[in-house]
C-alpha cells in the first residue's frame, strides 16, 4: 500500500507571475479546459477484471499490487504500485487485470470541454504512464486528498473532486513532458529555443510569420531551426502556424460570438474567401458549417 505524506504544500516561486508568462506549457494548458466528473476506488482479486468506462477520459492510480492493462495494443502494460495511467481519449476496450495477486486502484473520470483546442488534444497519445519513481512523490499526496473528498459528503465535495482531477491531469502532463518523449506542440516544449518560437506563434497567431523571424526568436540559423522544429514538433514551422491559427478559429466559430469573416481577419487572413479555403482544406468543411456540425453540448476526449 502507498504511504501517504503528511504535507503536500507546494510553495510558489516569488517570481511566479514572470515564470508563467514565459512557461509555454502553462500557456498551452490554459487553453485546454477539462471537467472532472467522479472518482472511485476498487480492489480486484486474482482473475477478476475491471472493464473501464469508455464514456469518459480517465486517470487510474494503482494503490496496491500491480495491474495489467489489457486490450488490443499487444503486450499488456503492467502498472506497478504508485503508478499513474492517463487515458486522455477514453479507454476504448481496455481493461485492468491483477498481475498474479490482488490489487487496488483509484480511477478518476473527466472530459475535455467542447471548446478546448482540439488540435492540442490530438497531440496526446492513447495513454501516458508515469511510474512512482518518476512522480517525485506528488502522486501519493494527490491520492490522499482525492480519497478524503471521495468519502466526504459535505457540501462542496463534488467541486473539490473536480478541481483535484484537474490538478492530476495537469501534473501528469507536466511530468510526461519533462521525460522528453513527446511530439506535436508538446515536442516543442523539450527544447528551449524551439519553445520560444512556438510560444511566439501561440501569442501572435495573426502575424505573418517568416522562417527568418522565428529563427531569430529561437536564436538559430534558418536551416538549423527548420530542421529541429520539424523533427521535434512533427511539422514545419509555417504549417504549424497555419494549423494553430485555424484551430483558434475553430474554437471561435463554436462559441458563436463573431462573424466568419471577422474571425478570418482576426487570425491573419486577408479575406473571408481565403480563410474559408484554408479552413476547408484542413478540416474538410467550410467554416460556416462548423456551428451546425458542433451544435449542442458534446463531450470530448481528445
Amino acid at each position: 500500500m502507498i504511504d501517504l505524506p503528511e504535507n503536500l504544500t507546494i510553495y510558489p516561486d516569488t517570481n511566479v507571475r514572470e515564470a508563467l508568462s514565459t512557461d509555454l506549457l502553462s500557456h498551452v494548458l490554459a487553453q485546454i479546459r477539462l471537467t472532472g466528473d467522479k472518482l472511485y476506488s476498487r480492489t480486484l482479486q486474482v482473475r477478476q477484471a475491471a472493464e473501464l468506462d469508455a464514456g469518459t477520459a480517465q486517470v487510474v492510480i494503482v494503490t496496491q499490487g500491480a495491474l495489467a492493462l489489457e486490450g488490443d495494443q499487444g503486450t499488456p502494460l503492467v502498472l506497478e504500485t504508485g503508478g499513474l495511467l492517463l487515458l486522455p481519449h477514453g479507454p476504448a476496450d481496455l481493461r485492468l487485470v491483477p498481475d498474479n495477486a490482488p490489487a487496488a486502484f483509484v480511477a478518476c473520470h473527466f472530459w475535455f470541454d467542447p471548446d478546448s483546442l482540439r488540435g492540442m488534444l490530438l497531440g496526446l497519445p492513447p495513454w501516458i504512464y508515469i511510474r512512482r519513481s518518476e512522480a517525485a512523490g506528488w502522486i501519493e499526496g494527490i491520492i490522499q486528498f482525492l480519497m478524503i473528498e471521495a468519502d466526504d459528503l459535505q457540501p462542496g465535495a463534488a467541486l473539490m473532486i473536480s478541481r483535484l482531477i484537474d490538478l492530476v491531469v495537469i501534473r501528469t502532463l507536466r511530468t510526461w513532458v519533462q521525460q522528453g518523449q513527446t511530439a506535436g506542440w508538446l515536442g516543442g516544449l523539450v527544447d528551449t529555443r524551439v519553445a520560444r518560437a512556438v510560444k511566439a506563434i501561440h501569442e501572435r497567431p495573426s502575424q505573418r510569420w517568416r522562417i527568418k523571424d522565428l529563427a531569430e526568436i529561437a536564436g538559430m540559423s534558418k536551416s538549423s531551426f527548420c530542421d529541429r522544429f520539424t523533427r521535434l514538433v512533427g511539422r514545419s514551422p509555417l504549417r504549424y502556424h497555419n494549423e494553430w491559427r485555424l484551430a483558434l478559429a475553430r474554437d471561435l466559430l463554436v462559441r458563436g460570438d463573431m462573424r466568419v469573416g471577422q474571425i478570418g481577419l482576426n487570425i491573419g487572413y486577408e479575406s473571408e474567401a481565403a480563410f474559408s479555403r484554408a479552413y476547408k482544406a484542413l478540416f474538410g468543411h467550410p467554416p460556416h458549417a462548423e456551428r451546425r456540425l458542433r451544435n449542442g453540448p458534446q463531450r470530448s476526449f481528445g
